[in-house]
């Protein structure tokens, strides 16, 4: 664990010495505090001397002054960097994190990575920011006591030092014991917070259904097994530190008869006898210390591999590591800019196939060929599960197909900066995404460069501002999480003045409008409508009257394009789109949709 925390603590080395340095002033001068000890019983009390006990008690004085600042630059020193260190790595792990693609998140707890982020890099800043510190200052305490204890008297010493491999021995057994269930104990406990996070984020769910009891049984089980883990972890440390007091205080006691008899008969003075004291304790003290942070140490190595195993993870999907765009910059003649006459992208699917990991048997997409020109609008519609949403994950390399190519503007999609390819889109997905925030930086994150202008003008444009004045603080409003304070249609409306506000140059409608009702469907698709004007856009639509003005209409089932074309076209040459359509308008009702494509 240390190696690996190395990397975090080197750029701070200059700190680390000044509190290196602290530490070790410190350890020496409280072991110093024992020649004081000896000077006030040997010059003082023994030889009833006023004047050696002022003096021995002015240097014990000076010691603990020195004692005392020391403790302060290592104590704020150390954590600073414990501090400083744990936020590093928390901003690696978020950083790695948020570079992974959505299927990773799909198949871990939100709760349970959040929980890696939070809790376990707080026992790495206990580590550094304390018990690392506390740990090597006994060890330092434990050396120096041990090498004047010898320099003092060389029996008693013995005397103590036998207890130290019956302490060692036993500490790194329970340690790893206490390691192991250190780990357990912290993957129950995120799994304890993710259940939790996911009964209260859907609350209303759980009460309309009256499942509050269920879901506190639940919980409790999963509370309960954490404590018995974290009992077992408890018990394991307890037994530890008693067996480690015993043998201490027993081999202390031990010593002190000796010595005690040593005095009585002369062949020790009473000051020599209470600064060995001192150091034994001191000793005893340091040891006790030392096993106690073991296993504070364990706890933190195990949440140190759960983070390490997390930033281990490789994105299954990333930017290639030459792009047209970077070798242009070496110098290349690579022209990286569109030609004129396309003011918009073509996309181009050839032979794409691609099924989900947990599924390798079935085909979410299979042998898909498409050529999708520049300002086109195309539908893709079909029965649940036909692959439509799979496409814009593929789009937008969410996944990569395990066959066939898609190409943007003649570019394979693997050749582009992912970064580049996605600031080309702007998504407005089925259920609209928003974040604990005011109505202003939700829509600015389109655009975070935004002006005050060309939001309120996109908010407008998606016939959201009428809405948002309402608010108690119209723009500045905070939404909840998630937008809780909105309704499902006042959330989608704010999802696609936020595309407005990007300006795309590829528009992906996941069932747009679909949360919308009747008056505010046809307000905001006429934004859209404008929005599409020379722009290539794939709706993905289940009511099959939001698209029947479109360019043409693509019809998936079971992942395979099935027909595609105009709404007339399709409802003479495909059964299916046909019979899509009739359950949506029933038979004499048709031509409802006739009345959309006049728009």
């Amino acid at each position: 664990m240390f190696r690996w925390l190395w990397q975090f603590v080197k750029p701070y080395k200059v700190r680390l010495m000044i509190a290196v340095i602290a530490l070790v002033a410190t350890a020496g001068l409280t072991l110093s505090l024992g020649q004081g000890v000896r000077l006030m019983i040997d010059q003082g009390f023994a030889a009833q001397s006023e004047q050696g006990l002022a003096d021995a008690l002015s240097l014990f004085a000076i010691l603990v002054v020195l004692v005392s600042v020391g403790a302060y630059f290592r104590f704020y020193m150390v954590s600073w960097l414990g501090e400083r260190v744990v936020a590093d790595i928390r901003q690696k792990l978020y950083s790695h994190l948020i570079s992974l693609p959505p299927s990773f998140f799909e198949d871990n707890l939100a709760g349970e990575i959040q929980s890696r982020v939070t809790t376990d890099t707080t026992l790495l800043q206990t580590v550094i920011g304390s018990s690392f510190s506390f740990a090597l200052r006994n060890t330092l305490t434990f050396v120096g006591g041990i090498v004047l204890m010898f320099l003092s008297n060389l029996k008693l010493s013995l005397i103590v030092l036998i207890a130290v491999p019956l302490i060692v021995f036993p500490a790194i057994y329970f340690g790893r014991k206490v390691k192991k269930l250190s780990r357990d104990s912290q993957d129950k406990v995120a799994s304890v917070g993710a259940w939790a996070s996911e009964s209260l984020q859907h609350i209303k769910v759980v009460q309309a259904f009256t499942r509050e009891d269920l879901v506190n049984q639940q919980f409790s089980q999963e509370a309960e097994g954490a404590f018995q883990i974290a009992l077992k972890r408890i018990r394991h440390r307890a037994w530890l530190i008693a067996l480690v007091m015993t043998l201490v205080m027993g081999s202390v006691a031990g010593m002190i008869y000796v010595g005690g008899s040593d005095v009585i008969s002369g062949k020790l003075s009473g000051g020599d006898l209470a600064a060995f004291v001192f150091y034994a304790v001191m000793v005893a003290g340091s040891l006790a210390a030392v096993t106690e942070v073991y296993g504070e140490v364990q706890r933190a190595s195990g949440a140190a591999e759960r983070i390490r195993e997390l930033l281990a993870t490789e994105a299954e999907i990333t930017s290639p590591q030459t792009t047209i765009e970077t070798q242009a910059s070496a110098g290349a003649q690579i022209s990286t800019e569109i030609p004129a006459a396309l003011n918009a992208e073509s996309i181009h699917f050839e032979g794409v196939s691609y099924h989900y990991p947990s599924r390798p048997d079935q085909q979410a997409i299979s042998g898909l060929n498409l050529e999708i020109n520049p300002g086109e609008s195309i539908a893709l519609v079909g029965p649940s599960g036909a692959g439509k949403s799979t496409l814009f994950d593929l789009l937008l390399r969410f996944r990569d197909p395990q066959q066939g190519n898609i190409s943007l503007h003649g570019r394979p999609l693997t050749q582009w900066d992912l970064q580049k390819l996605r600031e080309r889109f702007a998504l407005v997905p089925q259920q609209p995404v928003l974040f604990s925030a005011n109505v202003w930086d939700n829509l600015r994150y389109g655009k975070p460069d935004a002006t005050e202008a060309e939001v309120l003008a996109a908010a407008q444009a998606a016939y959201a501002d009428e809405f948002i004045q309402q608010l108690p603080e119209g723009y500045q409003s905070f939404l909840g999480e998630q937008g809780v304070k909105l309704s499902g249609g006042q959330k989608q409306r704010l999802a696609i003045a936020r595309a407005i506000l990007r300006d795309p140059e590829i528009l992906l409608l996941d069932e747009a409008t679909g949360a919308l009702d009747a008056q505010s469907e046809h307000l905001v698709q006429q934004a859209l409508d404008k929005l599409m004007e020379n722009r290539t856009t794939l709706i993905i639509a289940h009511r099959l009257a939001t698209v029947a003005h479109v360019d043409r209409i693509a019809v998936f089932d079971k992942g395979q394009l099935v027909a595609i074309g105009t709404h007339q076209e399709l409802l003479q040459s495909s059964p299916l789109y046909k019979r899509l359509a009739e359950l949506q308008f029933q038979t004499g009702s048709l031509a409802t949709i006739e009345s959309y494509q006049t728009r």
